[in-house]
């Protein structure tokens, strides 16, 4: 797996998109981003994801157990998306439309 803590955990205890605490953010080296934060302005936590230029996903929970277990959830979802959108196996165009219709099914799936 090619995650990593995010800037090397500078972000943590600093206010992220959802004007909460970020309490994990991780990176993967393909670009794609995921983050908890707790204390957000419309849930006690949110995960916020994003693939760099492609899209960008928020959800809200009312627990951290819940989110702890949706953002392992979703960020092996993410590895996925993005794993089709580097394959250089793919033309260019076949791989762009399988990458909407996965980030589509994504969406769905996390709502």
């Amino acid at each position: 797996m090619n995650w990593s803590i995010f800037d090397d955990g500078k972000t943590i205890g600093l206010a992220g998109s959802e004007s909460g605490i970020i309490i994990r953010d991780e990176e993967h080296s393909d670009g794609v981003r995921i983050t908890i934060e707790r204390g957000g302005s419309i849930a006690p936590y949110s995960i916020t994801c994003g693939i760099y230029g492609w899209m960008v996903h928020t959800r809200f929970f009312g627990s951290e157990e819940e989110a702890q277990i949706e953002f392992i959830k979703m960020r092996t979802e993410l590895e996925k998306i993005i794993t089709l959108i580097c394959d250089d196996a793919l033309d260019e165009e076949r791989s762009m439309e399988m990458a909407v219709d996965a980030i589509s099914q994504f969406v769905a799936q996390f709502p």
